[in-house]
């Protein structure tokens, strides 16, 4: 086992990048990046960086976002992390391990159709299903999970998965992934842009829509995975 760490941690080789970056720029600059700043930094796209600095977050090795623009900072699990490798080797790349293992792809049983309907013949045919087949297996397809109550009324419920296609410009009405300038809180809504402003709608008359000159927009929502 690792010393420093009571337990393995299951981080990809990529998040480990991130991670390490964010040390490093905490460390040399003496203040924390931004998420444009360390996209800049491993040469990938914001909404590539926010997925990782959220799956580290949920990993507690980043500490939780405080709304401001320049929040990620290693947690002390991250900081032992570093501090371990450190000690251990010095790090090119990220090792193969158990500490650093990519999640193996899963499928499960796709056995035919049901009706919501009329009924319709119950032949089973058993072949393997996953989300890829589904919504692509290319690499700009990706899933978040969704937390609050904003968007009920268009199906999308708190602890819901969105399936995400990464894209920068949308359409009027298309469900985005948005983040907001100066923030790096992202948020699910309906898009919608005219001469004056750009307007995010919720789907739930509890909640006020948001008004802004500019967003950036991370994705298209594609579909919904959610779990009884």
């Amino acid at each position: 086992m690792t010393r420093g760490i009571s337990q393995p941690v299951n981080i990809t080789p990529k998040q480990f990048q991130v991670l390490q970056q964010i040390g490093n720029f905490q460390r040399n600059q003496c203040y924390s990046a931004t998420i444009g700043e360390l996209a800049q930094a491993l040469n990938i796209s914001r909404a590539t960086a926010y997925e990782h600095i959220a799956a580290l977050r949920e990993k507690k090795l980043l500490a939780a976002s405080t709304g401001k623009a320049r929040c990620l900072k290693l947690a002390a699990n991250g900081e032992r992390l570093l501090e371990t490798t450190q000690q251990q080797d010095e790090y090119i790349e990220p090792p193969t391990s158990a500490y650093y293992a990519d999640a193996a792809p899963e499928t499960i049983t796709l056995r035919g159709r049901v009706s919501a309907g009329y009924g319709i013949d119950a032949i089973e045919e058993q072949q393997p299903f996953s989300l890829g087949q589904v919504f692509g297996n290319r690499g700009d397809v990706f899933a978040l999970q969704v937390n609050g109550n904003s968007m009920i009324d268009a199906g999308v419920h708190n602890g819901d998965y969105v399936m995400c296609r990464q894209a920068n410009t949308a359409d009027n009405g298309q469900l985005v992934i948005a983040l907001l300038e100066d923030s790096e809180s992202a948020t699910v809504k309906r898009f919608f842009k005219d001469k004056q402003a750009i307007r995010l709608q919720p789907e739930n008359d509890a909640f006020e829509p948001i008004f802004a000159k500019d967003c950036h927009i991370q994705a298209i929502v594609v579909g919904i995975v959610r779990h009884f």
